[in-house]
């Protein structure tokens, strides 16, 4: 009878073993390759460039046009554009990690107004609301097809809203 009560602990006690000696056999990721991939086979984005990284404060419009119809881009709501969203009354903040926005690209970008370059569903709840935005600022390009704005674009990595309406 003793060994009828031991012999289900036997059991569970070696497919623990098993299970535990299993896990240790699985090969560690190789150096410097890069992991958690949602999409296998789909390579993962640059991180991006810290030196061209601000920080900003400001009000979210939509542009005149709000699209890219006009831009000559895409329609598609979830590709990113610069042809949607703006970000006016713009003040730069000192709120990143040293050695974030010290590249020549951010500190010739002063200002008031950017592009934003995000997917809409990124950017459309905080229409007409103050924010701070963190991105990557890019290397200006003059878009004569969208206005003429001369605005640097940002590229959005963080949003929060900082106040429900912009004055």
């Amino acid at each position: 009878m003793a060994a009828e009560k031991t012999w289900p602990r036997t059991i569970i006690s070696c497919l623990v073993a098993l299970t535990i000696g299993m896990a240790a056999q699985a090969p560690p990721p190789s150096p410097g390759s890069k992991t958690g991939n949602p999409t296998p086979g789909t390579p993962q984005p640059d991180p991006p460039n810290l030196a061209n990284r601000i920080t900003l404060t400001g009000c979210v419009q939509r542009t005149a046009e709000n699209g890219a119809e006009k831009a000559g881009g895409s329609t598609d709501p979830n590709t990113p554009s610069d042809a949607r969203f703006v970000l006016t009354k713009a003040e730069r903040k000192n709120t990143v990690p040293a050695g974030t926005g010290t590249s020549s690209v951010a500190a010739a970008s002063r200002s008031r107004t950017y592009r934003l370059n995000a997917i809409d569903s990124q950017l459309s709840p905080f229409v007409g609301t103050k924010v701070e935005i963190s991105g990557e600022v890019l290397p200006l390009t003059f878009k004569a097809d969208a206005g003429g704005s001369n605005a640097p674009t940002l590229q959005v990595e963080f949003v929060q809203k900082v106040a429900s309406a912009c004055l």
